[in-house]
């Protein structure tokens, strides 16, 4: 795994889920295998997270870290 990129998101039905500790939890295990992560310093830092029904703000996050993760692997494939 060392070298490729990786990334998380989380979903839970409520507010006190774990969805940051569950995304910190599997960077870290991604970094251990020396993996690539990128965080974002706009909307979700670690990863999207979902909290019950999915919403325009859930989705807007998920795309924007599509792009990003997209746009890494370009520069590092590169």
């Amino acid at each position: 795994m060392d070298g490729k990129i990786g990334g998380a998101f989380t979903s839970s039905n409520n507010i006190g889920g774990g969805n940051e500790t569950a995304i910190l939890s599997i960077l870290e295990a991604m970094l251990i295998h020396g993996m690539v992560v990128q965080g974002d310093s706009e909307g979700d830092h670690y990863g999207p997270v979902a909290i019950g029904a999915l919403d325009k703000r859930v989705e807007a996050n998920c795309q924007r870290f599509a792009k990003r993760f997209a746009d890494l692997l370009k520069k590092i494939s590169g």
